[in-house]
């Protein structure tokens, strides 16, 4: 008898079929549920025999891979936190995430294992495990399941994304949040078994994790793919009969302006696609669905405080195509005037999110937990009580119940999906001894949906050497997160009280390039 999952694990609990059915397809690889199961446990019998207790961290410094889907699991099984960090990174971010994670245990490949290891040199206590070896058994002699040491209000994951100062902050995910996460976008997606998930997100990006997840509860299959052009990406939908694709605004833009095989392709299998990590430009989604007929688009929005906030229904995108939805099922969302009252129709607001998906805070971080993860205004403790989650984000409620995203409330960056921070990469240029300030801001880019822009003031009055700067700047940050430019001035905008004033800065520069 199937019992109900309360940890991440569990949705990997023996069923009939498991051994013939193909969880993972990975280029030329491909595994099991039942062989999938069996490296799980191998992973999770591996991290106890290396000295992992229950709560202590795993970070997995992987690609898309097999090897990655089982260590997730196997650091649930083995009572851990897994903490996936995006392989794209450089090594002083993997060592900051691995640091301020507390990390006890590291899985990488053999091929990463030099640069993962220089890159944590000098961190105590820390064990880099290969996961090769995991796999093929030389890392532990003995598989064992053991018991589960963890209830589902537990930490499963720590998900580290980018705040509006300083570097990256983690969120702590439970099993509960991960596992209703999971139910709710099965419920409105209506994925089964029948379904061919075409994953392209990091699972660092909860909305990629999530994906793995749902596949694995319904039990349908999962082909882990990375890409550099958009053609690629209908040759797998069409070669492995994909049903569902998710995405960000950067992949529907490089699908419809630069992939002439979509035109020419027809893909009878893609039942939907999804798209997160930002608004698609109503143009984008018009061409959407003049190239794909058949197949139905969600238009969500979230954040990975609370991960998934609301959804657009496929058949609203015409009457609505700026509009981000409603609430998901099992949760409620509501626009909060800056005096704390409620937003009536029309009014902007900060969107605020109720719901078993508000995440648990940030990792070591209890003022920014209280800043975000605040007690229901409207619910007060007499009444039961409840936290909710502030998400910063301005949105405006319809007469009928939708919302429409207004502007981020910080100075958060939202490029190709990836939420960056500012002060990061300020911090980087700055350090290259170049300017007197810096300033980096998001401006509209057709296909990432916003760019990197940096405007500095040269360091006494110098003309420094730009381009050498942003090569020794991408020798330090993802691409993702190098500024497309350096814009040099005299002087950077300062507000009344002496801070430099990002949004007029912002505005100048949208308004230049619009002219």
């Amino acid at each position: 008898m199937t019992t109900t999952p309360y940890l991440v694990h569990h949705l990997l609990d023996a069923r009939e079929g498991d051994a013939d059915r193909i969880a993972l397809v990975d280029g030329e690889r491909s595994v099991s549920y039942a062989a999938f199961a069996q490296l799980v446990a191998r992973c999770a019998a591996a991290l106890r025999a290396n000295g992992l207790s229950n709560g202590d961290r795993v970070a997995i410094v992987l690609p898309k891979c097999i090897e990655e889907c089982w260590a997730i699991f196997g650091t649930s099984q083995a009572s851990g936190v897994f903490v996936p960090v995006n392989s794209v990174l450089r090594a002083q971010q993997i060592r900051h995430i691995v640091e301020d994670s507390g990390a006890r245990i590291v899985i990488c490949s053999r091929a990463l294992l030099e640069t993962v290891s220089a890159a944590l040199a000098g961190l105590d206590h820390l064990t880099i495990l290969c996961a090769e070896a995991i796999a093929d058994g030389s890392a532990v002699t003995t598989e064992s399941t053991g018991s589960d040491k963890a209830i589902g209000e537990d930490l499963a994951a720590i998900l580290y994304t980018s705040g509006s100062t300083g570097k990256p902050k983690g969120v702590m995910l439970s099993h509960r949040n991960l596992l209703a996460g999971s139910r709710i976008v099965i419920k409105y997606l209506e994925i089964t078994e029948r379904d061919r998930i075409l994953s392209i997100l990091p699972f660092s990006f909860d909305y990629g994790l999530n994906q793995l997840l749902t596949a694995v509860q319904q039990r349908a299959l999962t082909v882990l793919f990375t890409f550099q052009l958009g053609d690629e990406i209908v040759r797998a939908i069409r070669d492995h009969a994909i049903t569902g694709l998710a995405g960000v605004p950067t992949i529907w833009a490089i699908l419809t302006k630069t992939s002439p095989l979509l035109r020419k392709t027809t893909l009878p299998t893609l039942r939907y696609i999804t798209n997160s990590g930002g608004a698609v430009p109503s143009e984008t989604v018009r061409r959407l669905r003049e190239m794909l007929k058949d197949t139905r688009i969600f238009l969500m929005y979230g954040l990975t405080e609370a991960f998934r906030s609301t959804f657009l229904p496929p058949e609203e995108i015409d009457r609505r195509p700026t509009s981000i939805g409603k609430a998901i099922p099992e949760c409620e969302v509501f626009a909060v005037k800056p005096d704390g009252q409620r937003a009536r129709p029309g009014e902007p607001g900060i969107l605020v999110h109720r719901g078993p998906t508000v995440s648990l805070g940030y990792w070591n971080r209890p003022e920014d937990t209280a800043a975000v993860l605040r007690p229901n205004p409207f619910r007060p403790a007499a009444q039961g009580g409840e936290i909710v989650c502030y998400s910063g984000d301005l949105v405006v409620e319809d007469e009928d119940g939708f919302f429409s995203f207004v502007g981020r409330a910080d100075a958060m960056i939202k490029s190709s999906g990836y939420r960056i921070s500012p002060t990061e990469v300020e911090e980087v240029l700055m350090a290259t001894g170049a300017f007197r300030q810096v300033a980096v801001i998001g401006l509209p880019d057709p296909l990432a949906g916003q760019k990197v822009h940096a405007v500095a003031v040269p360091l006494n009055g110098a003309t420094p050497a730009v381009h050498d700067i942003l090569k020794t700047v991408a020798g330090q940050l993802p691409a993702f997160m190098v500024p497309r430019m350096i814009e040099l001035v005299d002087a950077l905008p300062t507000t009344p009280n002496g801070k430099l004033d990002y949004p007029l800065l912002a505005r100048q520069r949208s308004q230049h390039a619009a002219a």
